[in-house]
């Protein structure tokens, strides 16, 4: 598992120094805020930049054995029979603020059985 963490404590530090602009930090796309609205998962965290919004996680998934899948967003609960159907397949959470458009990868992993399908 891979946090950005790190990441994102020194985006928030350039923002707070003036370094990076409130536009550049909030810069989340349309299909972003879309996905987020409709398919992401509320956290109990405010947002770093405005404070007035808890923010939302989304999901994405990619690997080659995901085929039609690849790209899309997907809960949480079904990642689990996503890791049991396929051999490896790469997991992306963004943290998005849907009030001002903050956008942050929180973290990254990989899941799967390890394998790839000579099916598939």
């Amino acid at each position: 598992m891979v946090d950005y963490g790190l990441a994102k404590r020194a985006a928030l530090a350039e923002l707070r120094s003036g370094s990076l602009t409130r536009d550049d930090a909030c810069d989340a796309q349309p299909y972003l805020l879309r996905a987020a609205r409709y398919h992401g998962e509320p956290t109990d965290q405010l947002c770093p930049v405005c404070g007035r919004e808890r923010l939302t996680h989304v999901t994405y998934v990619y690997g080659e054995e995901l085929g039609r899948y690849e790209g899309r967003v997907k809960a949480t609960a079904e990642l689990a029979q996503m890791d049991r159907e396929y051999g490896e397949f790469r997991v992306y959470v963004v943290e998005v603020c849907q009030s001002c458009g903050w956008n942050h990868l929180a973290v990254s992993y990989v899941l799967g059985r390890g394998e790839q399908s000579p099916e598939r």
